[in-house]
């Protein structure tokens, strides 16, 4: 774990602390700024697009991520609602997804452009995006999972929070045995890995599929492959929003995603033109 890379005592500005976590999502955004930029290119789009749908992504992503994570937990945006809203924590990826989404489609309705053939472009970009941020997440000791003793085990002495007994059981409401006292740094699921490893795979699937017709299709798959990858990795997440039943909520937005992409399949299928005969 590497929560913090450097710091610096600039004048005026004072103390400034660069985290791996600061510095893997600036490597996210620029890597598929790049993908994004290299897919308008082949598509005869302006390649500057991806840097406007980036930053509608960004702003939307944050605002998004927070506001999901304050009307999350209410109860503490009443006590501190200043605290909550302006923590660098309490980022939900689902919430981001939301905002995001919305800032990206503003940014295509004020280029005058259609959204399914830019969303097909950057698919890709998104996919190898998310699986360099989530290394950052692994890194800072952040979105771990529930307690293991296999070999994929990792403890995370200086996570956020320390992967120890007692916070899995206040923080997340994981069953630990009571003979572990609550000091103790246990070792964990590292889901931050799995999902850097399934989201490399669903990249190079879209990178394979892009320029795939109908038009929609690669957006449509990673719908259903980035709602499938988190519906799947939820099951080892520490999480203490599994209202229902053995679901979390990350899971119920997840299936979303998956019957939205196989709608946009479906729809694009049927509005495909007929190959000719003998084709």
């Amino acid at each position: 774990m590497y929560p913090e890379l450097i710091t610096l005592n600039l004048p005026v500005i004072g103390r400034l602390t660069i985290t791996s976590f600061g510095v893997m999502m600036a490597l996210a955004f620029l890597a598929a700024y790049q993908v994004g930029r290299s897919e308008f290119n082949r598509m005869g789009k302006n390649p500057e697009l991806a840097a406007d749908l980036l930053l509608g992504a960004l702003i939307g992503g944050i605002v998004g991520a927070k506001l999901y994570y304050v009307f999350l937990n209410w109860d503490l945006t009443v006590q501190d609602p200043l605290g909550m809203l302006f923590s660098r924590a309490g980022l939900v990826w689902y919430g981001g997804l939301l905002g995001g989404s919305a800032g990206v489609i503003l940014m295509i309705r004020r280029r005058g452009e259609n959204i399914l053939p830019l969303a097909d472009g950057m698919a890709p970009a998104a996919a190898l995006g998310y699986a360099i941020g989530r290394m950052g997440c692994f890194l800072v000791g952040d979105d771990y999972g529930r307690p293991t003793d296999r070999w994929v085990g990792v403890a995370f002495p200086d996570g956020a929070p320390p992967s120890t007994a007692g916070n899995l059981r206040r923080a997340f409401g994981v069953s630990v045995p009571d003979s572990i006292s609550d000091s103790t740094v246990l070792e964990v699921h590292p889901t931050q890995l799995y999902e850097v490893g399934l989201s490399l795979l669903i990249f190079a699937v879209l990178w394979r599929f892009r320029g795939r017709r109908p038009v929609g299709r690669v957006f449509a798959l990673w719908l259903v492959l980035a709602g499938l990858e988190r519906f799947v990795v939820e099951f080892f997440r520490a999480k203490d929003d599994r209202f229902l039943g053995a679901l979390t909520l990350a899971q119920l937005f997840s299936l979303g995603l998956v019957g939205l992409g196989l709608w946009l399949m479906n729809r694009g299928a049927a509005e495909a033109p007929e190959a000719p005969a003998g084709a």
